[in-house]
């Protein structure tokens, strides 16, 4: 075994995908994600999907999809409009589409998520849920610890996409797919610290509404 096994097994969250309440996706720039959580719901994984995101909170503006090529050059409003316009052509109709466009980061994506569903009546506190969370394969564990602290009664199931050519078995090859990991391995330390002393004034104001 490596030394670095830990890391991977951290970092690289995967499930398999079951039948569930919502497909979520993240903010993020890359569309990979929008077509991996489209042919999750042409698999009947869920009647709803959710793309959420503004853009970067060290961004203006949405600065426009890094990929597929087919969306290159092309302008969208925000991270979930991007996603949408991937969802729709690639089979998901409109109406099972419910986007959130307010989140700059992802404790938002995860908030402002839970925000929608409780106001569209999909999702509700205390009551059994299931969702399936389609984000970039580095960044499933941080993903996965805000969704869980937002949605605390719900059941994730974690369905990664490879970008950036960073996956479970080469982010140790390169310097820059390493600063890209282990980068992620302190945010999920750091990221927290507010959060678990209580004193996190987003999330306390959250749970006080």
């Amino acid at each position: 075994m490596k030394f670095y096994d830990c890391l991977t097994d951290f970092i690289f969250v995967e499930d398999v995908p079951e039948p569930s309440d919502v497909i979520l996706i993240p903010g993020s720039r890359y569309g990979e994600l929008a077509v991996r959580a489209a042919q999750l719901y042409a698999r009947h994984m869920a009647d709803w999907v959710v793309p959420s995101g503004k853009y970067s909170i060290f961004a203006e503006k949405f600065q426009g999809p890094l990929s597929p090529d087919a969306y290159l050059g092309k302008s969208y409003e925000t991270e979930s409009d991007f996603f949408e316009a991937v969802l729709l052509e690639h089979g998901v109709p409109g109406e099972a589409v419910r986007k959130e466009n307010q989140a700059v980061f992802t404790y938002e994506n995860a908030i402002f998520t839970r925000k929608l569903l409780e106001e569209e009546k999909i999702y509700r506190e205390g009551k059994p849920f299931q969702a399936i969370l389609v984000c970039q394969a580095f960044h499933a564990r941080r993903s996965l610890m805000y969704y869980q602290l937002v949605f605390p009664d719900t059941r994730f199931l974690v369905c990664p996409v490879e970008t950036q050519g960073i996956n479970r078995n080469n982010w140790f090859e390169s310097s820059e797919k390493i600063d890209v990991v282990l980068g992620e391995v302190e945010r999920c330390g750091s990221q927290f610290h507010d959060i678990m002393k209580g004193t996190d004034h987003i999330w306390k104001g959250r749970k006080e509404k």
